[in-house]
């Protein structure tokens, strides 16, 4: 065989072995961090609870307080949440700030395990496509799951349908399936710069294309701000909708679905009980729509999303009035946020 040959052979075994040694030290070293989170939903009829559906995800420890950071689909409607960590303890842990549009969550740990490893945050926009990553998830509910790929793009968005910010997101060929949602994304340096958020696929299973939000928009809208959960996942109307609802203003947020126990809850903030198909989206009529905000009128969402960038940097009073629209009558509601 040429000598050349056999040098790039060598030094391509090489290469791999290292990489594939790399990789196994990183997840031996990271694993701990990971743990799996499993969710009970409420499901309401009528405005009653009849019943609980079970769902699960991923988080990681990100403090040595019990902060956790997951995806905001994995707890958004959780009436109880609890953690189990890689040695089998289990811990419930309760919603502490949640961003539906950038899909990312923050849960803080009722108390801390006897064992733990704390994740470190790193710098997402040091991320470069073609960087190599690894993902410690629960895909399918199996527990501490290893998958390696690389960056493939990066994806920033502005005012999504249903949001009210700017998202960012690193897409990878690293496998996603379901039960990754909330772990961490880890660069080959063992910090953490993304939460494993959704996949595009026409199979239902992985294909390819997953997707993480950064960990900058995680520390942004969740360790750097004072807003506080409400337990509300709502829907913003637009004037369209709102003249099919018969909303007496150019648009408001639609109550989808309030936790039991959450600050909207205790407040008397309704949810709705009928879903129903409306432009090609599934919505839940008959909750609560919110006209306005401490005095602020929802009239567009350059206006609550105004509102949130105001309240994200102030400290917020113990409660805040609401304008509703409930069954026709406009109503106002003194909103306890504590």
């Amino acid at each position: 065989m040429n000598k050349l040959i056999i040098a790039v052979v060598i030094s391509t075994m090489t290469a791999a072995s290292l990489s594939a040694q790399s990789v196994r030290d990183l997840y031996d070293r990271l694993n701990p961090t990971v743990a799996v989170i499993y969710v009970e939903d409420a499901v309401r009829k009528d405005h009653q609870l009849v019943g609980y559906q079970s769902a699960l995800g991923s988080g990681l420890l990100i403090s040595d307080e019990g902060d956790m950071l997951t995806a905001a689909h994995v707890v958004q409607t959780a009436e109880q949440i609890v953690v189990k960590f890689h040695n089998g303890e289990k811990i419930p842990a309760d919603v502490v700030r949640l961003v539906k549009n950038a899909d990312v969550a923050l849960i803080k740990l009722r108390w801390m395990p006897q064992e733990y490893v704390i994740a470190p945050l790193g710098d997402s926009d040091a991320a470069r496509v073609g960087d190599q990553v690894i993902i410690i998830g629960a895909p399918y509910g199996l527990a501490h799951s290893l998958s390696v790929g690389y960056i493939s793009s990066r994806h920033v968005e502005d005012n999504q349908t249903s949001g009210f910010i700017s998202t960012e997101f690193l897409q990878t060929d690293a496998a996603i399936n379901q039960g990754n949602s909330g772990g961490p994304m880890f660069s080959m340096q063992g910090q953490v710069i993304g939460i494993v958020s959704y996949i595009l696929s026409e199979s239902g299973g992985f294909d390819g294309l997953g997707f993480v939000a950064t960990s900058n928009l995680a520390q942004k809208l969740l360790l750097d701000s004072s807003v506080p959960w409400t337990g509300i996942d709502g829907y913003f109307l637009d004037e369209h909708l709102a003249g099919l609802l018969n909303v007496p203003q150019t648009g408001g947020l639609l109550v989808q679905h309030v936790v039991g126990l959450s600050p909207a809850d205790l407040s008397g903030i309704r949810g709705g009980d009928s879903v129903v198909e409306l432009n090609e989206e599934e919505l839940n009529l008959g909750g609560d729509i919110i006209l306005s905000i401490a005095g602020v009128p929802l009239t567009s969402r350059e206006q609550l999303e105004q509102f949130m960038r105001t309240a994200a940097g102030k400290k917020l009073p113990p409660s805040i009035p609401l304008k509703i629209l409930r069954e026709g009558t406009v109503q106002v509601v003194d909103f306890r946020l504590e």
